[in-house]
């Protein structure tokens, strides 16, 4: 049975599908062309990635007790990138599928691009798929994640001093459990090229947003949404809110391990906090950068325009109601006159609050609120859940 192929009219355009991954999936039933069976994506790489290791961590007696100082349900890390970052990552493929693959149909329904630009606005979806659908690229990306990656916990755990359900003591150094060497070869692989992954249709992304704000558009500065009719862009952000989350998780994991393990605190983890909020910013919002200059000449082309038409308008409106031009016997009260002079200063307003960057204050937030939330729980190292509880209801009295 042939392969159903991604969509590729413009209106359907996205970066969620393509390449081998995508087309292996497919064919083994575990997703349908346009991302359908999640769950069945989901429970297979749970399984994969941490049922196996799970098993084979409690035959060798490290699943929850035993003599290693790290047992594999303790390892906040570990269950935090393998139950909750792994289908938060393949979650969000679906999500954004459905967000985003009207966005590019938006730029010609919106009539943004100038007829001049659509023959090459066609060319850049087709370049834009050709990097997606890339088998050279995958095949680095796993290239570089097992490069990576392999072997990463091993110096990790010699260098705590500790022993830790995927290595245990041996003559020399530590050597790799059966837990271990799947987790290894295997779990922490398939984690990191979902993420590598991310990485890359985000750059595919950003790739195809930056060839489009090259072309002649036709923003609008009197647009209500203050960006000249881009504000579709910055709903569409949402869709990354799991890929936020999965970010959170991998940090709230890590810092899980040291506060249990080690003894740290959640306050000498704010630079870390910060930094990947920052980093969830970058990825989400950095795309969008690439409008800056359009929007920027758009207001000032507006600001000059509209400043000319508005103070042609004004001086006629002061020679007719002010000066004595009024016909003999017209009223100013009800004056369709001065609503016209009204909507001249809202316009006039809308286009001097027009934003330089396609990005809102709520999805700022709405972003930063999803990578916090998996470090909710931490603070419950910090305070007991009856006092957490005591100053949440306080909040709201």
């Amino acid at each position: 049975m042939k392969t159903p192929s991604p969509p590729r009219d413009p209106a359907d355009f996205t970066v969620a599908v393509g390449g081998p991954l995508y087309q292996a999936l497919v064919r083994t039933r575990l997703s349908g062309a346009n991302l359908e069976l999640l769950h069945r994506r989901v429970l297979f790489l749970l399984v994969v990635t941490w049922l196996v290791p799970a098993v084979l961590a409690g035959v060798h007696g490290d699943l929850l007790g035993g003599a290693t100082a790290i047992p594999f349900l303790l390892d906040a890390s570990a269950q935090a990138r393998l139950l909750v970052a792994v289908p938060l990552l393949v979650g969000t493929e679906l999500v954004v599928h459905q967000r985003i693959r009207t966005v590019t149909g938006e730029f010609t329904r919106r009539n943004l691009l100038a007829p001049e630009a659509e023959g090459r606005f066609q060319a850049v979806i087709a370049t834009a798929v050709r990097f997606r659908d890339s088998v050279v690229a995958e095949v680095v990306l796993v290239g570089l994640v097992y490069g990576v990656t392999v072997g990463e916990y091993r110096p990790f755990a010699e260098g705590l001093g500790l022993s830790a359900w995927f290595v245990a003591p041996a003559p020399g150094g530590m050597t790799w459990t059966p837990a271990g060497q799947w987790y290894s070869l295997v779990s922490m692989p398939v984690f990191h090229f979902l993420v590598a992954r991310w990485y890359y249709r985000i750059l595919v992304w950003a790739g195809f947003l930056w060839a489009v704000a090259r072309l002649p558009l036709r923003l609008v500065p009197t647009h209500p949404d203050r960006l000249g009719g881009l504000g579709f862009i910055v709903a569409a952000s949402g869709a990354f809110v799991p890929l936020a989350m999965a970010h959170g998780a991998l940090l709230s994991g890590m810092i899980a391990n040291r506060i249990f393990h080690l003894g740290a605190t959640l306050p000498q983890f704010t630079v870390e906090i910060a930094a990947v909020t920052l980093l969830v910013w970058a990825i989400v919002f950095g795309p969008l950068a690439v409008f800056a200059l359009p929007l920027v000449r758009a207001k000032r082309a507006g600001m000059l325009e509209y400043g000319r038409f508005a103070g042609a308008y004004v001086r006629d409106f002061d020679g007719k109601w002010l000066r004595g031009g009024a016909p003999a016997g017209e009223p100013a009260l009800g004056s369709s006159d001065v609503q016209s002079l009204a909507d001249m200063a809202n316009s006039y307003a809308v286009i001097g609050a027009m934003r330089p960057l396609p990005v809102s204050r709520d999805a700022l937030v709405r972003l930063s609120a999803a990578t916090l939330v998996p470090l909710v729980p931490l603070f419950l190292t910090m305070m007991p859940l009856e006092e957490a509880l005591r100053r949440l209801v306080s909040m709201f009295l």
